[in-house]
């Protein structure tokens, strides 16, 4: 373990004489003292790099791991031909995990931080991988640096009176919501231009405060057989391709919520952020793999969603719908006020999800009785329950980075707001800095 120690001390002594920690320390800095001949001196750059091809490894045996890649195609190759057995990637995990601990010597940088959640996160898949099983807290904590917290249900019976009131009648409730919602499904034929509309008025208005990279661009595609309504690939080069799930008929007001959280000021423009500034500005490697397990999601879930709220604050989501996107579908503009209470309402509902999941995962209700929770709280039809709980059988505790990240996001900005901030630069802020998912967490 010595060469852990010298790297410490090397990475010490350049930041005492003005060097920066984050920078590979050169082997002559290490002190004359110590034995040099069979020592690596190891820095934060060497970390990332052996970070990301431990990545791309994983991915060879977690086919969901790997979101989207833009480092070197050799690396991607090797990993290919040469991926090393699962119990060699978790001694690396551990390996770059405890070099990171010395390094830092109780100060880690930002950048060592945000590293050292990724490799954590990595960890923690490598041995599900194996075959381990975590609670569904322990799962969330380890991947995302979160859990969530303790529910009851009496807190969702609450919003769902509310609900009652706003959709009165005989019936379930669900059926009643479901039956309201199936009259704003969206005509095929119309899809696109009601999606195009929305997603230039999401680009529209994030364009009124932030630069994007010169000939950033992206892609729709309408696709069917997927757990999820919409997803964003990003294809690096500041390019991404959105699909939208057409498996059931999509409402008027997923419109909007893609085109901001696919899109502006979503996915599509944090991923432009973390090629930008991160991956090529700061030249840090670790940003040009982005593990789809690990703290870049709660952050990147939790953003995509607030997004929708800052660029369509107060009542402008209403207005834009009721004006633009109704008669672009050919739907009656007078049930967009309802709808927009019926949606408001239904955010209170949105950690039943959480509730659900970990008591289904950690095997305390079968998934027939979840479904029955998830018709009830989540207030879908039994088709899109279904889809649901698909979800979270292919995701397992990822459904916590759309509720509670996104709370975590609003209050963090909230209070720069309250400080004086810009919410939009408060924003952007927070999206390229490598230790933000910290910020967020527990």
């Amino acid at each position: 373990m010595n060469k852990w120690i010298v790297a410490a001390t090397a990475t010490l002594l350049a930041a005492s004489c003005g060097g920066d920690p984050d920078k590979t320390v050169a082997a002559d800095a290490a002190p004359e003292a110590l034995p040099s001949a069979e020592i690596t001196v190891i820095g934060v750059d060497e970390l990332a790099e052996r970070f990301v091809k431990l990545g791309l490894e994983l991915g060879q045996y977690d086919a969901a791991y790997i979101d989207a890649y833009s480092g070197p195609p050799a690396w991607a190759d090797d990993a290919k031909a040469h991926k090393r057995s699962l119990e060699d990637l978790e001694i690396e995990a551990r390996d770059i995990l405890e070099a990171l601990d010395v390094l830092a010597q109780g100060a880690a940088s930002p950048r060592q931080q945000g590293l050292k959640g990724l490799a954590t996160a990595a960890l923690t898949r490598t041995r599900m991988a194996k075959g381990k099983k975590f609670a569904f807290n322990d799962e969330a904590r380890a991947l995302y640096g979160v859990a969530p917290p303790d529910y009851t249900i009496a807190e969702f019976d609450v919003a769902r009176a509310e609900i009652e009131n706003i959709l009165p009648g005989d019936g379930e409730l669900a059926a009643r919501v479901a039956a309201f919602m199936a009259e704003l499904n969206v005509p095929g034929d119309k899809l696109a231009t009601v999606f195009d509309a929305a997603i230039a008025e999401c680009r529209l208005r994030t364009l009124l405060h932030y630069k994007v990279p010169d000939g950033e661009s992206f892609s729709v595609r309408y696709v069917t057989d997927k757990p999820w309504t919409g997803y964003n690939w990003y294809q690096g080069d500041y390019r991404s391709i959105i699909e939208v799930n057409t498996d059931l008929p999509i409402t008027i007001d997923r419109a909007v919520d893609l085109g901001c959280h696919e899109g502006y000021p979503g996915h599509h423009f944090w991923n432009l952020v973390v090629e930008r500034d991160l991956r090529r500005q700061n030249n840090w490697i670790e940003y040009s793999i982005y593990p789809l397990f690990s703290p870049q999601s709660f952050l990147g879930e939790g953003a995509a969603n607030y997004g929708i709220a800052l660029a369509f604050p107060g009542d402008e989501r209403l207005r834009f719908e009721r004006e633009v996107l109704f008669p672009l579908a050919g739907l009656d503009p007078s049930k967009a006020v309802k709808l927009d209470q019926l949606n408001k309402a239904r955010r209170k509902l949105s950690h039943a999800r959480n509730f659900i999941a970990r008591d289904y995962l950690d095997s305390r209700i079968s998934r027939e009785a979840a479904l029955a929770l998830t018709l009830k709280y989540g207030l879908e039809s039994p088709e899109r329950s279904q889809k649901s709980l698909d979800f979270i059988d292919t995701y397992r505790s990822y459904v916590i980075n759309y509720n509670l990240g996104r709370d975590r996001v609003e209050a963090f900005i909230d209070q720069k707001v309250a400080g004086g901030a810009d919410p939009w630069a408060a924003f952007e802020d927070l999206l390229r800095r490598p230790d933000a998912a910290g910020d967020l967490a527990d």
